[in-house]
């Protein structure tokens, strides 16, 4: 944890984009847990990723053309489908066998649903079925082809270890995240008592209601409720629910490599009304965000030194559960085990 790279996990589904991202008959070149991508959208709407790379020469294939159905390398013009087979090779001639099929740029899963494309790095040659996640989550409250009513994203310099503990760490907020509208006075902290417990690859801070003297929450109706969970490889889930309405937020981080990357925030909500405050919520999303990006750009300048880091008890026990439930899915998989959630119900306090 106090070095500037993570170990990446593998065998798990990662957010790659927002469905609007990847448009039709369009590829989207990106680099994730290390690998090069190509993205696209056929001309039938159905996404697809494959290696980024021409087995010929080795150059990238986002430099070549795309018809909707085949990536055509720019260097000699060899085709692949969408799922990175090869099928043509336009330099062989008629007294030439080659076997197609047998040759592959590499490819990888990918499933579309609630507006986002995620993407499946195997653990070896597994495939998600076979895997010990053979799907993403999905988010409660909201069907397979209702997207999220906002979405932005920020490019993150550290690592996904340093990305997550911020992610889940409930202190923070008044000195990191301070603006005339939110937590502007970081003398004002107060105490916090929250019951957790273990869930699906991660934990969950237990449902609890809301304080009832919050306008905002007023807008979901009677009795509002959270719910927030932390899982592999990196979500954070909060649902929050009243008799009227409910709002799902999520919170990804997906590693471009061993010290880079991507963190979104997006939200769901069963209000109609929330479109003409887009641009102001997305303003206020970004501008929290990039706190948290900036304060850890700030930290690197420390972790350069690989110094000995502290953890204190309730305040960063969900970051110790966080390296806990990592070292457990890279022994479980390397023993071919069942993975074992390592996470015990509990209650923790501090003060915010």
């Amino acid at each position: 944890m106090n070095n500037l790279k993570a170990e990446l996990l593998r065998g798990l589904w990662y957010v790659a984009c927002t469905s609007e991202e990847l448009k039709a008959g369009k590829t989207m070149a990106k680099k994730l847990m290390g690998e090069p991508v190509l993205f696209g959208r056929d001309r039938h709407g159905k996404a697809f990723a494959i290696r980024d790379i021409c087995p010929h020469r080795g150059i990238p294939l986002r430099y070549g053309r795309f018809d909707g159905e085949t990536v055509q390398c720019c260097y000699h013009g060899w085709k692949f489908d969408t799922s990175g087979t090869c099928v043509d090779i336009p330099s062989t001639h008629e007294y030439q066998t080659i076997d197609y099929s047998k040759i592959s740029c590499g490819a990888f899963p990918v499933k579309e649903q609630q507006g986002l494309v995620w993407v499946y790095f195997a653990d070896g040659t597994e495939r998600p079925e076979d895997g010990r996640q053979p799907e993403p989550p999905l988010l409660p409250d909201f069907g397979l082809d209702q997207g999220p009513r906002l979405a932005i994203m920020l490019p993150f310099v550290c690592s996904v270890d340093h990305a997550a503990l911020g992610l889940m760490d409930p202190t923070h907020a008044a000195f990191v995240h301070t603006s005339w509208w939110f937590k502007k006075n970081a003398t004002k902290l107060r105490p916090k008592e929250k019951h957790f417990a273990p869930s699906e690859l991660g934990w969950a801070m237990v449902r609890h209601k809301l304080p009832p003297q919050n306008i905002a929450y007023k807008l979901l109706g009677n009795d509002v409720t959270t719910e927030i969970r932390y899982s592999l490889p990196g979500l954070r889930i909060e649902h929050i629910k009243g008799d009227r309405h409910s709002v799902v937020g999520l919170t990804t981080i997906t590693p471009v490599d061993e010290d880079k990357t991507e963190v979104r925030q997006m939200f769901w909500a069963t209000m109609g009304w929330v479109s003409p405050f887009k641009p102001l919520l997305r303003r206020l999303m970004t501008t929290f965000l990039d706190q948290d990006r900036r304060v850890v750009i700030q930290q690197r300048e420390g972790l350069e030194y690989n110094p000995k880091l502290m953890l204190i008890n309730d305040a960063d026990t969900q970051g110790r559960w966080w390296m806990q439930l990592k070292d457990e899915w890279t022994r479980s998989g390397s023993e071919g085990r069942d993975f074992q959630n390592p996470v015990r119900e509990r209650t923790l306090r501090w003060m915010s």
